[in-house]
């Protein structure tokens, strides 16, 4: 079995804090369209890529399509990625997009989440339609010449087929608890 969730898997529900003060699960987001993405606060691709990210969720807002972000980094790794850390920089940067806290590394475990960032789309029924990067460079998206998600969300409003549904996601990997700052599962792979 795939480490990370294959195409046509079923969104998996989740029950995470968020930095608003709530907590949020599958059920509360309505939209037809779902984009989870686990990403964190120090990684220089998240940094990077940060901006566009905003104009991605900002373009595509009235459109139906969601964008729910996920930290899953050890805070024991990186005490920049510490709940208090996530909700500081909320404040401060004010992105349009949730930002959900998975400490136990859980809901980044079922996913099968690799790097940050790594975007997960799901369409009307939760069923996963896109897996991967959003940008081909995203330490510096100014440099960036393919936009695989914003490709992905048109082709996937327009009712066409996904021309790439599997990208492989660039960036650091996930922060695990108690493991080396490098560490990555065993069965953890490139996805194309």
């Amino acid at each position: 079995m795939a480490f990370t969730l294959p195409i046509g898997a079923q969104a998996i529900d989740f029950n995470l804090p968020a930095t608003n003060g709530n907590a949020y699960t599958l059920k509360d987001f309505k939209e037809d369209f779902l984009v989870i993405f686990f990403t964190c606060n120090h990684c220089p691709y998240v940094i990077g890529s940060d901006e566009h990210t905003r104009a991605t969720a900002n373009r595509f807002s009235n459109k139906s399509v969601r964008f729910v972000a996920i930290n899953s980094n050890s805070k024991n790794t990186y005490e920049e990625d510490s709940f208090e850390n996530m909700v500081k920089r909320m404040e401060q940067e004010q992105f349009p997009w949730l930002y959900l806290y998975d400490e136990s590394q859980e809901v980044a475990l079922a996913y099968g989440a690799l790097r940050t960032p790594h975007f997960f789309v799901f369409n009307a029924d939760r069923k996963l339609v896109y897996t991967g990067r959003a940008i081909d460079f995203p330490r510096d998206y100014t440099k960036h010449t393919q936009d695989d998600l914003s490709q992905a969300l048109e082709e996937l409003l327009a009712g066409k087929q996904i021309t790439n549904p599997v990208t492989n996601p660039i960036g650091c990997n996930v922060k695990w608890d108690g493991k080396d700052k490098h560490w990555m599962p065993a069965d953890a792979c490139d996805l194309v």
